[in-house]
């Protein structure tokens, strides 16, 4: 491989392994602050105790995040130095508020919170909880105003071959970042209520008499939670997805596999997808679907990619402005396929915690121990798609990937580093994973040992 394809390669590993933290700690942080908040206004020190408990779980998943994220800063530098000099007067601005704003807020607020208990009033510890959820998630936002512009260039301007910013507001104002925040958030909160649905349908399989009432309500609560995100989740991305149809159609024609112009446009389940240019070998498509989903009408057109490839060529010059169809095609649908699944395990899991004697569905408990696995696999899917979705640009519009590369740094230097980093990380995850793992199943402390800790 040469030096750009493995900084790609690079770059998109690092990135998945340090997204595996990012939306957990982004709805995990507001799950546990409404638990203390419950606490505080009811006094139930059972609620207390879910705070504690679930807020290390929390922790874990923070501190392993804060560590893969270090990296991903570096590589604009280091193997993308063509896109830090082209970029660097925009991408730089949102990435220091974070450092500086958001990031600084969560993590002071972090330490209270974790050592002022015995310290802080209620209410002061508690302030502490939502100023660490508020913290963490502008911090998320601020990232995303930086990736809203590679998705949608705004408020800039062209200087001596540099993109430099223009308008402050129109950058931070960006529709893209309303659709691509909503979005990420409300997969953050999915992914956390099935977390806790998981850890505690696996306690309440062990039929631990002592522990069940806490377990019970935790797992009521993370139901509420986990489908509210989902159906969130859902709702914004069929409007995210209307917005894309606009702005980037070839990212959403490629996602559909769509080759040739259609009116009305059916949505394809499955397709045999041939990369050429040609219509699809074999599909099964539901009529006039992807028009609805596409426009809210079953009537309306969606441009294919042979008619959008000759557009953008058109419009850039020559060149293959087509993105990888068969890695788009399915990643859509199984970011779809897991989003589904995820609201109808949520949806049940609220009916059964009500109806009560939920420890004797043991066969739903068991599939709702694995089940964290699906809002993972949809966030990853919903990033490819995002990403690889506006090839050949890394800015869409304005300066193509091969463009960005560093252009000395010789392709035996990204190897070594990228075998190194895919080795770290995959330690960080392994050692984040039993620790999150280790205290999800162990037992609870006693009430003389929480009030001690």
């Amino acid at each position: 491989m040469d030096a750009l394809a493995l900084a790609r390669w690079q770059f998109a590993i690092t990135t998945i392994f340090h997204f595996f933290f990012v939306p957990l700690t982004l709805g995990l942080s507001i799950l546990v602050a409404i638990m203390e908040t419950k606490y505080v206004s009811s006094g139930d020190e059972t609620y207390k105790r879910m705070t504690k408990f679930w807020g290390k779980i929390f922790l874990i998943n923070f501190a392993i995040g804060v560590v893969t994220g270090i990296v991903q800063e570096f590589q604009f530098g280091l193997n993308w130095s063509e896109y830090s000099r082209f970029m660097g007067d925009i991408f730089g601005a949102p990435l220091a508020i974070e450092a500086l704003l958001a990031f600084y807020l969560e993590s002071t607020f972090i330490g209270l919170w974790i050592f002022g208990w015995d310290k802080l009033s209620k209410k002061a510890h508690l302030t502490a909880a939502w100023l660490v959820a508020i913290g963490s998630n502008i911090s998320a936002l601020w990232i995303l105003i930086a990736n809203s512009f590679m998705q949608n260039p705004v408020g800039y301007g062209i200087e001596n071959g540099r993109a430099v910013m223009t308008d402050f507001f129109a950058l931070i104002t960006n529709p893209n970042v309303g659709y691509q925040f909503s979005h990420v958030l409300s997969a953050g909160v999915a992914l956390a209520g099935f977390v806790v649905l998981g850890f505690s349908a696996y306690h309440l399989l062990t039929n631990n008499k002592k522990e069940k009432e806490f377990f019970y309500r935790s797992f009521r609560w993370a139901a509420i939670y986990a489908l509210i995100g989902s159906l969130l989740v859902a709702v914004v991305g069929h409007f995210q997805g209307q917005y894309l149809v606009q702005h980037q159609p070839l990212k959403m024609a490629a996602a559909e596999a769509l080759w040739e112009t259609e009116q009305p446009a059916g949505f394809a389940l499955v397709a045999g997808i041939d990369e050429q240019g040609e219509s699809n070998a074999f599909e099964l498509k539901i009529p006039a679907v992807l028009s609805f989903l596409s426009y809210n009408n079953f009537t309306g057109k969606v441009q294919g990619i042979n008619e959008l490839q000759a557009e953008a060529v058109q419009k850039y010059g020559a060149g293959n402005y087509i993105p990888p169809v068969t890695l788009d095609f399915w990643a859509f649908r199984l970011m779809v396929g897991a989003g589904m699944l995820m609201v109808l395990l949520a949806l049940l899991a609220v009916i059964w915690s009500r109806q009560g004697h939920l420890e004797k569905k043991t066969a739903f408990l068991k599939i709702l121990m694995f089940a964290p696995f699906l809002p993972y696999l949809a966030s990853t899917m919903g990033w490819v798609l995002a990403e690889t979705g506006r090839w050949p640009w890394i800015v869409y519009g304005l300066q193509k990937v091969q463009d960005a590369v560093s252009p000395y740094v010789p392709a035996w230097n990204v190897a070594f580093s990228l075998l190194v980093l895919g080795v770290l990380y995959t330690a960080l995850t392994i050692v984040a994973l039993n620790l999150a793992m280790k205290h999800g199943k162990s037992e609870l402390k006693t009430k003389e040992t929480a009030a001690a800790d």
